[in-house]
């Protein structure tokens, strides 16, 4: 069964200079595996597409339920550098759940 990240998790994210930090929380203790299992940073890296310039860095949060991404090449240079409406990331987060991943009926 497929479903949005929005119905498992919440998001918050940022910026460092040319690099979007992204936060993914699950909703559900029992929606930690799922998001570790199935949201990649390549997987994230595809999803974003060109809009991702360089490589995407995961960091697994086990005792917050949550996972970080970087997505470094995201931001046109940084805040003050960038001609991009959102130089700052802040909406990279719902972007990232608009994502689409695979579970198995019940699993959630």
């Amino acid at each position: 069964m497929r479903v949005q990240l929005v119905d498992i998790a919440h998001a918050r994210s940022g910026d460092k200079g040319d690099t979007a930090n992204v936060g993914l929380i699950a909703l559900k203790p029992e929606f930690y595996d799922v998001l570790v299992r199935e949201v990649t940073a390549e997987r994230v890296k595809e999803h974003f597409g060109p809009m991702v310039k360089g490589d995407v860095e995961r960091f697994e949060l086990p005792n917050l339920g949550a996972l970080n991404f970087l997505l470094h090449g995201a931001l046109g240079g940084g805040g003050t550098l960038s001609l991009m409406t959102d130089a700052q990331g802040k909406t990279f987060s719902t972007a990232l759940l608009r994502m689409y991943i695979e579970v198995e009926e019940g699993s959630i």
